[in-house]
């Protein structure tokens, strides 16, 4: 009896192994899945205010997301070597033009750590230089990249591609000469697009 539970214990184990096997396989992203697996619903934790910040600050909330996932792995405690505070990694000076820009006058920095005010501070710059770039072929390379870099060096890749007005995307990402930023915008729009799969696939 003993050894037929045994038995029966193995082949259930095996059969949840090889299922969650499956699972990883067809989720497009296995390290990606694991990693969300075992984030213990820390991934999904911000979902309705992530969607809620890029409603109110006219973004795409996969995009938000993917910067999210990017700057912290979702973690609104989160601290980066130079100061930038929260979920998306928001600095002093662009909270600073917020708070300004929204005539919030009780701004203090450690407001950044809370989730939903460091979406709403990170959506609406990021917002910002979308509009700054819209009258590219496709903005968002360029405003992941100033969201990274600063406007300065992205206008300096732009100057480098020797294109001026007529700059595409393409060119800019071409000429991009930080390794680290252009990984961070190669990575972001990969993730975004992984999501807009998973979305549609129901996942």
């Amino acid at each position: 009896m003993l050894r037929f539970v045994g038995k029966l214990g193995f082949i259930l184990l095996l059969a949840a192994f090889t299922a969650a096997a499956g699972l990883l396989y067809q989720s497009g992203d296995p390290l990606y899945k694991a990693a969300e697996w075992m984030s213990l619903g820390r991934y999904h934790r911000y979902d309705a205010m992530i969607e809620d910040a890029a409603r109110k600050n006219g973004v795409d909330p996969q995009l938000l997301r993917a910067i999210v996932w990017r700057e912290s792995e979702f973690h609104p405690d989160k601290t980066g070597t130079s100061g930038e505070r929260g979920l998306m990694q928001v600095g002093e000076p662009a909270a600073s033009d917020w708070a300004r820009a929204r005539q919030v006058e009780t701004f203090k920095p450690t407001d950044l750590f809370s989730p939903r005010t460091n979406l709403e501070i990170g959506s609406w710059y990021l917002k910002q230089a979308l509009t700054h770039w819209a009258a590219k072929d496709d903005p968002v390379p360029f405003a992941l990249a100033e969201y990274n870099a600063g406007r300065k060096r992205v206008e300096r890749w732009i100057a480098a591609s020797k294109t001026g007005a007529d700059v595409t995307a393409a060119d800019l990402r071409a000429h991009i000469d930080f390794p680290s930023t252009s990984a961070y915008v190669e990575a972001i729009l990969k993730r975004r697009g992984y999501y807009e799969e998973q979305e549609k696939s129901g996942r």
